[in-house]
């Protein structure tokens, strides 16, 4: 995410520039469709993706940037990748600030004493050698702390209880998350010691999301944290009887240094134009709170399998072009390794034909959208009618780039979207309730179908896909 997994819901096509368009309209063989459907039904007859997914949770576990088992997972997917028949198995360093979270703690002082379930946003300053103890002063929303009078926060905690609405396709993330990218600059510049949100969660459940921020330019960092749902509406109800309250945050958190982690890369090559490549792939970090089943441990897996099917194919039946996958590094912290990749591979995106990331939990996919031209359309529709059976409708409006495809649709490559079903994701996203129990298996098998049949199709495309140009 640029500092959030779904930052891709946010991406306006209009701002892709267009590659040179193509000699010629692009076009698919019979042929290609009849191999794509059979890796589909192989797929759905059942894959390795839930066996990856339960490998990197169970001996891996969470992979927060900079750790030991970051370190781990990018051995993991090497090895996953050979294991699995890619032709080529290589890793691209990614250097970046090391954030770390310690011991993290609220309490409401007064007038009821009790504990509060808080968790640190990402690039939160501590609270250094005592813990902030202040009177909380409570907004709707980020846009009601945007109205208040410069200074009338001076030495108190502001709280923002926006709560985020639930949707099948995220969209309530959107109007939710500025309370956590933008708030903590927002009150600081009104004068507060602090800053607590409700979390950026559907559930009801009381775990905290978690998730990135940054302080704007000129701002005093203040610690911020958000609370668990359960623990805002207490505040809320605390806040409701009239009566000041106090709260202590305490958080032992901050920047410490650089590390250098990979991006992890497994390409299966094409039988005639090796060095073109369909991209698909999922980041390989997750927070430290749960196990990152979901976010990412799913999109890593159901990729991986993906490419493992093409790569079983008799040379002779593989697409002309190779099929790369991609275990990003460290999205959560500002798709940083999305950003390194798209940078040492600008000179040759035009290579890159299209690209797709699964990001977006282990919801069974219910929609195909893409940003390409219009000439570009019916090989994507002639790829959506082999998806059909899947449950997957081809839909020409709306949707937007995964994360970490971002920098590359950016600087110009076509981009695919293979929508998943996100209606519990944000139940779970960014909190200790990201398990392995949460992925149902099937639901791996059907989206493993799509990508595999998706990026055969695209691999052997006949002609260049070209991005949607940009609008005048």
């Amino acid at each position: 995410m640029l500092r959030v997994c779904l930052v891709g819901l946010l991406f306006s096509s209009a701002l892709v520039p267009a590659l040179p368009a193509a000699a010629q309209a692009p076009q698919l063989s019979e042929t290609a469709v009849a191999k794509a459907a059979a890796l589909r039904d192989q797929a759905l007859a059942g894959n390795a993706a839930y066996v990856l997914v339960e490998s990197l949770t169970t001996e891996v576990g969470a992979r927060m940037p900079a750790t030991e088992a970051d370190a781990r997972a990018v051995e993991w997917t090497k090895a996953k990748f050979a294991g699995l028949g890619y032709d080529r198995v290589w890793t691209e360093a990614v250097t970046f600030p090391v954030w770390r979270r310690g011991p993290e703690r609220a309490d409401v002082l007064a007038p009821f004493a009790q504990p509060l379930l808080v968790t640190a946003l990402g690039g939160s300053v501590g609270t250094g050698d005592h813990p902030v103890e202040a009177q909380v002063v409570g907004f709707a929303d980020l846009a009601e702390l945007e109205a208040a009078p410069d200074g009338s926060l001076d030495g108190k905690i502001a709280y923002i209880g926006y709560r985020m609405l639930r949707f099948r396709d995220g969209r309530g993330y959107g109007p939710a998350v500025a309370a956590r990218s933008r708030g903590p600059s927002v009150a600081s510049a009104k004068g507060a010691s602090a800053l607590l949100i409700r979390s950026i969660g559907t559930d009801s459940h009381r775990f905290p999301h978690t998730g990135m921020m940054s302080y704007a330019d000129g701002v005093t960092p203040i610690p911020a944290a958000a609370l668990s749902n359960p623990d805002a509406d207490q505040i809320e109800r605390l806040l409701g009887r009239g009566q000041p309250i106090r709260v202590r945050l305490d958080l032992d958190v901050g920047f410490d240094g650089e590390y250098t982690s990979h991006n992890v890369i497994g390409e299966v090559t094409g039988r005639s134009l090796p060095e073109d490549v369909v991209v698909i792939g999922g980041h390989l970090d997750s927070w430290d709170l749960g196990t990152g089943a979901i976010d990412d441990g799913a999109g890593v897996a159901i990729t991986m399998a993906a490419g493992a099917l093409i790569a079983g194919l008799p040379a002779a039946d593989r697409p002309a072009r190779s099929v790369r996958v991609i275990a990003w590094a460290n999205e959560e912290q500002g798709l940083i390794g999305a950003r390194a990749y798209a940078a040492a591979h600008a000179g040759d995106v035009a290579r890159h034909l299209i690209g797709a990331e699964s990001d977006f939990g282990a919801g069974r996919i219910y929609a195909l959208r893409a940003g390409v031209d219009e000439a570009s359309w019916p090989v994507i529709e002639r790829i959506g009618h082999v998806l059909a059976p899947l449950g997957i409708e081809t839909q020409r409006q709306g949707g937007g780039p995964g994360p970490d495809i971002i920098p590359l649709a950016e600087i110009g490559m076509p981009w695919a979207q293979l929508a998943q079903d996100g209606t519990d994701y944000f139940d779970y996203h960014h909190t200790a309730d990201d398990t392995l129990d949460k992925i149902e298996p099937a639901a791996l098998d059907q989206q493993v179908a799509a990508y595999a049949a998706f990026a055969y199709l695209a691999a052997d495309t006949e002609g260049q896909l070209v991005a949607k140009p940009r609008a005048p």
